[in-house]
């Protein structure tokens, strides 16, 4: 089995995926917006930003530096984002 191989057959925990959006979400809505968890696909987590978020000329920063950063930090299994 290659590495390849090896980080493709690591699942998402989605608890914790659960947890670090709450963890993450107060401070969305603090600035009035939220995210919406839409699904996982292969370690790649469809999110989309609602709200004053959703359009923000700031939000590719805000899903990339911060969101993308954490959950890939905190998350197992996790390999990106993509905003919806």
């Amino acid at each position: 089995m290659t590495t390849e191989d090896t980080a493709a057959a690591i699942e998402v925990d989605l608890v914790a995926l659960e947890e670090t959006l709450e963890y993450i979400r107060p401070a969305l809505q603090a600035d009035g917006g939220d995210l919406i968890l839409l699904g996982v696909d292969d370690g790649t987590v469809n999110l989309q930003l609602v709200g004053a978020c959703g359009g923000c000329p700031m939000s590719t920063m805000t899903l990339t530096a911060g969101i993308e950063r954490i959950l890939m930090d905190r998350v197992p299994g996790v390999t990106g984002i993509n905003a919806v």
